[in-house]
Formats: C-alpha cells, sequence, structure tokens
C-alpha cells in the first residue's frame, strides 16, 4: 500500500464525508486488507454514470489493495428504497429484480476488477430469515428513531402516507453490514441514515461498527437535477461510444469540474487543478478539457479504438461539420403509406416525441442529407436511406 497519508487522500477524494475518520486510519494502520461494502438495488437494468461515483471509489479502495463487495439488493429491491421519496415506491416483482440484477453484475465490470470483487445477494440471509427473525430486527429501533431520518419526517408533517415496510428498509439495509461483516460502507449523501443505522446494528451484534464514507450525487446533464433515468438527465454506461461523447460535451464548464472530480480514474486532483488554472488562464480551452473527459468515459465503458473513433466523428460532425465518417445505420419499418417526419426522427432516438420534433422544425434545426428541413409534411417511403441531424450535434 502507498503511505497512510497518500492513501487517506485518494479516499477522501470527492467523499463527502467519512465516519469516523480516526477509525478508518487505524484500521488501515493494522495493515489487513478491509471488507468495502456498496449495495445497489437494481430497480432499472443499466447502470448510469452516477452509480460509477460510488463503483470509482470501491475501484479505488481495490487498487489499495482491499476486498470490495458488490452487493446486489435483490431482497430490498422488493421492498422499494424510499430515499427522497415523497409517495411510497412501487415494490418490483421478482423476476424484474433478477433481470435487472443480472445485467447489473455484467455491467459493474467496466469500473471495478473481477478478480477483486466479491459480488453478492442480500436475499442470501434474508431468504432464510423467519418472520420472528424479522420482528427481532424490526425491534432494534423505534418509530421516533425512523421519524428522525430526513424524508420520513418531511412526509409525516406533510400528513402524507408512509407505509410500514418502508420503515424496514433502513433496517434491512444497515443489517446487511452485520451480514457482511463490512469494514467501510460506501453511499450517497441521500443514505447517511441507512448507513449509520449499519453502525449501529453492528454495534448491537458486537462487531466493530463500519466506518460510513458519503459520496456526493452527481448532477445529470442539466447541471441542477441528481442524475435519473427517469428525469432523462443521463448518461447510460452501455450507450454506444459516440453517444456518451455527445452528450458528456453538451454539460456546462462548471459541471465538467465537478465531474472531472467524481467521474474521473485517469487525472488525479493535483491534474485536474492543473487543467482548472490553464482553463482560467487561457492556455487550453474548455471544449478541449471536455473531450478529454468525455475520450475516458467511453474507453472506459468501450475501450480506446471506440472512443478515439466517437471522439473523431464528434470532431468532423461539429468541428469541421463534416458527415464523411462512419455514422450508426438504423433501420426503420416504415408502414405502406410512408414515415412521416415526426415518427422518423422518433424512431431514430433524436427526438422524444413528436411535438419535440416540430419544435426543433420551427427552429430550423432539423436536417435530412444536410439540408434544412421546412416541410412538416414530409413523408418518406421504404427503402429510403437518409441522414438524419438534429442541430450542430445529434
Amino acid at each position: 500500500m502507498p503511505d497512510l497519508t497518500a492513501t487517506l487522500d485518494l479516499i477522501g477524494r470527492g467523499a463527502d464525508e467519512i465516519i469516523k475518520r480516526e477509525d478508518l486510519e487505524a484500521r488501515l494502520k493494522a495493515g489487513r486488507p478491509l471488507r468495502i461494502k456498496a449495495g445497489f438495488d437494481p430497480t432499472a437494468p443499466d447502470l448510469h454514470l452516477g452509480h460509477t461515483v460510488l463503483l470509482n471509489k470501491m475501484r479505488q479502495f481495490q487498487d489499495l489493495g482491499h476486498q470490495v463487495i458488490f452487493l446486489i439488493g435483490d431482497f430490498t429491491g422488493m421492498i422499494g428504497d424510499p430515499t427522497g421519496k415523497n409517495v411510497t415506491r412501487r415494490p418490483l416483482s421478482r423476476e424484474d429484480v433478477l433481470a435487472n440484477a443480472q445485467t447489473y453484475a455484467e455491467q459493474v465490470f467496466k469500473v471495478l476488477d473481477r478478480e477483486r470483487t466479491e459480488v453478492r445477494f442480500n436475499s442470501e440471509w434474508f431468504g432464510n430469515m423467519s418472520a420472528a427473525d424479522m420482528i427481532r430486527l424490526a425491534a432494534q429501533h423505534t418509530v421516533a428513531r425512523m421519524l428522525e431520518r430526513d424524508d420520513f419526517a418531511k412526509r409525516y408533517a406533510a400528513q402524507q402516507s408512509i407505509a410500514i415496510h418502508e420503515f424496514l428498509y433502513p433496517l434491512v439495509q444497515g443489517y446487511d453490514s452485520v451480514a457482511l461483516k463490512a469494514d467501510v460502507e460506501l453511499g450517497g449523501t441521500d443514505q447517511k441514515f441507512n448507513l449509520l443505522m449499519g453502525r449501529a446494528l453492528q454495534e448491537h451484534h458486537g462487531q466493530p461498527p463500519q466506518i460510513v464514507l458519503t459520496m456526493p450525487l452527481l448532477e445529470g446533464l442539466d447541471g441542477v437535477q441528481k442524475m435519473s433515468k427517469s428525469l432523462g438527465n443521463y448518461i447510460g454506461i452501455a450507450e454506444p461510444a459516440i453517444d456518451i461523447v455527445n452528450k458528456a460535451m453538451k454539460i456546462g464548464d462548471e459541471l465538467m469540474w465537478r465531474w472531472y472530480e467524481l467521474l474521473s480514474l485517469d487525472q488525479s486532483s493535483a491534474d485536474i487543478a492543473a487543467m482548472r488554472r490553464d482553463v482560467a488562464a487561457g492556455v487550453l480551452h474548455p471544449r478541449d478539457a471536455k473531450l478529454a473527459l468525455a475520450r475516458e468515459l467511453a474507453a472506459r465503458f468501450h475501450g480506446t479504438e471506440a472512443a478515439e473513433q466517437a471522439v473523431a466523428q464528434w470532431n468532423a460532425l461539429v468541428r469541421e461539420q463534416r458527415v464523411d465518417v462512419d455514422l450508426p445505420l438504423l433501420d426503420l419499418a416504415a408502414p405502406s403509406q410512408g414515415l412521416r417526419l415526426g415518427p422518423l426522427f422518433v424512431g431514430a432516438r433524436l427526438a422524444g416525441s413528436n411535438s419535440e420534433v416540430m419544435r426543433k422544425l420551427g427552429e430550423r434545426a432539423l436536417r435530412i442529407d444536410g439540408a434544412v428541413v421546412d416541410d412538416r409534411e414530409l413523408t418518406f417511403a421504404a427503402g429510403a436511406e437518409l441522414l438524419l441531424q438534429v442541430g450542430k450535434r445529434s
């Protein structure tokens, strides 16, 4: 392992809070590999960059010689995480959870070292729990203690319903740390109550309480809201390399530095600080700094060759306004009466709705084969091969 100061600096990079830092330092001094846990409920089939904030921190722990546990909450996923919700979350079916869990397990190794990752499912222990066991677990905390949690308190004060099973979620997540004998648990800042629950339950079961390390929530493409599939402001790690580059290049310049700090594994904090100075001094264009980040993200999930191709394509389309590059070919089914403009661009995934297509048409942002489209009644017959473009980059 590197020296203790360097280790603590790397672990603390980008972190919001470490509880308790002195406990972490003591365990690191002991010299044994620590057990690092992070849990992910498989509520959707794909992971996005927001999830990789924790995955990156796990990878840093791996590079320091520690054992990481990627915990798939196939049991908690059926409860539904109430964190940040003002209504009871719909629990997923067992089939949905298992299908999503499979894709999670395939995607995480784009960041984590497979050889140093322990993949676990919390149904391993909860599936064998009796009703009496669950009642004993529920007896560990009071309703008053649960209502100290910010989102529960707000819902209660607003007279919004809180289902009984939602109170179980922090207890169940906390017990995962007991079952896994975790030394450190990682989570977003919105998970702090649940992570501290793990400390309390470990103490109750005679285990040393885990260190809690919280990471900030990554803002999405809009630079305001937390990255979320439901808000549409995300980059999925399974998206094509060109889509990752295109989307990453659309973020604001200030958000870029936040993303660098939380998402980059190639650049150290000192490297990022130097880039910021160069941008401020006019030595480095913000666009070039952003493109370097986009290239790193595309390479991480698709390899260096695909990333370089995506960057070349972006340069050709945006900087040089050329389209003589290898663009993806998408086959769309055309009805007998032909395909109209709205379904054409929606089907090509260049717009989210017919109304958006019409709005872009009014903005003169639609191009077909390089020409601006101004006729909303255009219809295209089967067999046509078209180059579609929205704005300068899509």
